[in-house]
């Protein structure tokens, strides 16, 4: 008897051996970040080492991981490919990506980054409204056709030349990273005479007395809106929760931070960017009362029913809760 009780241990413990390990990743996370003050929570998540330090709370070490995009598109294929874990971008690939997943990946928003407007602006002096653009100009934005930029000049082509016509000017956009386009835009000698920036290119370009505003995301939305959404697939939120809990926490913890030490976050910023910009001067957009961070969606509905009309969502979100995993779901949103 006693034979064949280890005899069958021995089977059992083979079997368990031969069983796949399991899902669970927990202590690593690869974050999708793009350029830009829109993205500035991460900047401090980073300088502070934010995920570490709740990663110990829970009882994880994690290694956190950058990888930098210059638009939603790519960020989107690489949220789909596995590449990375969390990624950062526009309201319009959140969407893009939550409704391709919608009954298999199933990826939804973390949480707002915050709601900034960003600029439409060109150094061609004959352009005042985007009437005045031709065949001639070319504007630059992240990602033709899926950017958060470009869904937000079709959403103002629409209300200019009509119901119908929210892609006339899609043929003279051009997918260009952030810096890129800054640098296209203020040298004056490429094709590029329009870029529909974000902050705080946008302000950098208007110090230039060649550049001119002609609108803001503001004006074509109705008022302050969420630029930039953190957001993952439901696997990983499932599969690592201790990990994403320590994310959510440190963006938490950055925001709240940025909006009680601007100086602090503009210092964060300059050491994880490298940047040159001048740290006054960013101070002085953090301090902008248009530049709010905050973990609460604002008037991506906007985007929404626009995208389900036009037929570029098959499945049109009831609410902004479809869209965003639970957790943040007890705020203020729209």
């Amino acid at each position: 008897m006693r034979r064949i009780l280890l005899a069958a241990v021995a089977a059992v413990t083979a079997t368990a051996a031969s069983l796949p390990a399991p899902a669970f990743a927990e202590g690593l996370i690869r974050i999708a970040e793009q350029y830009g003050i829109a993205y500035l929570p991460l900047h401090v998540i980073r300088d502070q080492k934010l995920i570490e330090k709740y990663g110990k709370q829970e009882g994880i070490d994690i290694e956190v991981q950058w990888a930098k995009f210059g638009g939603g598109a790519t960020v989107n294929d690489a949220l789909l490919s596995g590449s990375v874990d969390v990624a950062t971008a526009g309201v319009g690939p959140t969407l893009t990506i939550w409704d391709r997943t919608k009954g298999s990946a199933d990826v939804k928003g973390i949480a707002s980054l915050g709601s900034l407007p960003f600029f439409l602006v060109t150094n061609n002096p004959n352009v005042k409204t985007i009437k005045d653009f031709t065949k001639a100009d070319k504007i630059a934005l992240p990602s033709v056709g899926v950017s958060i930029q470009s869904r937000t000049l079709q959403i103002a082509a629409e209300k200019e030349f009509g119901v119908g016509n929210h892609k006339a000017l899609d043929d003279i956009t051009v997918s260009l990273a952030h810096p890129d386009a800054y640098a296209a835009l203020t040298s004056g000698s490429t094709e590029i005479t329009g870029h529909f920036a974000t902050p705080p290119f946008q302000y950098q370009e208007l110090q230039n007395p060649k550049i001119r505003k002609v609108l803001s995301s503001y004006d074509v939305l109705g008022g302050p809106a969420t630029v930039t959404i953190a957001y993952a697939t439901s696997k990983f939120r499932a599969d690592n929760p201790k990990t994403y809990k320590a994310f959510f926490l440190a963006l938490k913890e950055a925001t709240d931070f940025i909006n009680v030490d601007k100086p602090g976050a503009a210092d964060a910023y300059i050491r994880v960017e490298r940047s040159k910009i001048d740290r006054d001067f960013l101070i002085s957009i953090l301090n902008d009362k248009d530049v709010q961070y905050k973990l609460a969606p604002e008037r991506t509905g906007v985007y929404a029913d626009f995208l389900a009309r036009t037929g570029a969502l098959k499945n049109k979100p009831a609410s902004w809760k479809d869209y965003f995993f639970e957790d943040i779901q007890s705020v203020e949103g729209s």
